[in-house]
């Protein structure tokens, strides 16, 4: 025989908390259908005290009208169905049965419907009219004590206030409950709102990282491959050798950017994907070969030490000359020369990319990558929002002489700080 305390079964709490949560749930969907089934059950037990009189058994007193009891009775049970709805309003006029049963010393059984409503009252009111009911219910005491009194006096009164007490302290404490409940779950609500927030936040920061590292990587490598292109079909004419060169060059960096791509891709598709690591300082020299080969000249000067910046930091440098490269090859023009600085200091880093090209605004509010030119404006703005998320700022604009310059200062952010 199975045991009803074994794990997997229904314990008698739980059967019991789900009989109660059932018999809530259909109060919930139906609350006229309770309302009259219970006042059919006080009607019922009414009856019952009034058929063959059995009210005269504890009434105070008896010489009074045959057809009176059944009218306090009515005066006592057919309010009750609106007990819940307006539970003051009941007692108000539950108040004139009430009064007449106290004076005339009928004593009906059916009377104990007021501290039910007391309880409502105290379940849903406001207090002030708590107050009001609980007093009109010890009014009602006092005049049947004064009336008809038996004995002590207090002994007479006290009980009945005392169960007017116990029944509005039940319906705080009810009360009270469910406002707690209400309140933890309106919290929750919250809590749950905050948490969807929280990830459309971090999902559109997701997105805008993602495609900041798109447009960095397809810009650039499209640079590259079209620099490639261009430099093969001129020296096509000329030297069959030097064009196969160049078409070995762009599948390379073709397959190198796919590659990267699926990678990006891939951090969409799967969040804990084994993805290959970013790129970082020491891969700057892959970064200017195939700048070179793409037919920019490009010098380097270095001075310090960059080996101990973050990942994260590292990677922005990496960014930024990357952008600052392709947009030189973009713009600059044929014959143009680029140079890239790159101090390394306990301070931070100082980073400045230079071309001597035609000297056209070529990443500025009005060129080509401006807000209005066909790359949407993600070139110097990429590359200062990668600037500010390291407390970095940015400076770009054409020289003097012809050319263009981008200036980038980050301060200092060891691996060990992150």
């Amino acid at each position: 025989m199975t045991s009803e305390w074994a794990p997997g079964t229904l314990t008698l709490t739980r059967r019991f908390h789900l009989a109660v949560r059932r018999v809530r749930d259909f109060d919930a969907r139906r609350p006229l259908v309770w309302d009259l089934l219970l006042t059919g059950v006080l009607a019922l037990a009414a009856l019952a005290d009034l058929i063959g009189a059995r009210w005269k058994l504890t009434a105070y007193g008896t010489d009074v009208p045959g057809w009176l009891p059944w009218l306090v009775s009515a005066g006592f049970v057919l309010p009750a169905a609106w007990r819940r709805r307006r539970p003051l309003a009941v007692m108000c006029v539950l108040a004139v049965p009430g009064f007449v049963d106290s004076w005339t010393g009928i004593a009906l059984e059916a009377g104990a419907i007021r501290m039910a409503v007391l309880y409502g009252v105290a379940v849903r009111r406001p207090w002030p009219e708590l107050v009001w009911a609980s007093a009109l219910a010890a009014a009602q005491i006092t005049v049947s004590a004064v009336r008809w009194p038996e004995g002590d006096f207090e002994r007479q009164l006290v009980p009945y206030l005392m169960t007017c007490a116990v029944m509005v302290l039940a319906g705080i404490a009810v009360r009270t409950r469910r406002d707690y409940t209400a309140s933890l779950l309106e919290r929750a609500r919250q809590l749950e709102v905050e948490r969807d927030q929280q990830a459309r936040l971090a999902a559109a920061a997701e997105r805008t990282r993602i495609a900041r590292e798109m447009h960095d990587i397809i810009g650039h490598h499209l640079s590259v491959i079209t620099g490639l292109a261009d430099g093969g079909s001129y020296a096509a004419r000329k030297n069959p050798e030097r064009a196969t060169q160049a078409l070995e060059a762009i599948g390379d960096t073709s397959r190198e950017a796919l590659g990267e791509l699926r990678k990006l891709l891939g951090m969409l598709r799967d969040a804990t994907a084994d993805l290959a690591p970013q790129p970082a300082l020491a891969d700057l020299d892959q970064l200017l070969g195939r700048v070179r080969e793409a037919g920019l000249p490009v010098r380097v000067t270095t001075s310090g030490r960059g080996g101990e910046l973050s990942p994260g930091l590292q990677l922005t440098v990496y960014r930024i000359v990357q952008e600052a490269l392709t947009n030189t090859l973009k713009h600059a023009g044929p014959g143009a020369n680029a140079e890239v600085t790159i101090g390394y200091a306990p301070h931070g880093v100082d980073l400045g990319i230079t071309d001597t090209g035609s000297g056209t605004a070529s990443d500025g509010p009005d060129g080509p990558d401006g807000p209005d030119g066909p790359d949407g404006g993600q070139g110097i703005p990429g590359m200062r929002q990668r600037a500010a998320l390291y407390g970095g700022t940015l400076d770009a604009g054409p020289l003097p002489s012809g050319g263009w310059r981008v200036h980038v200062h980050l301060p200092a952010e060891r691996s060990g700080q992150q």
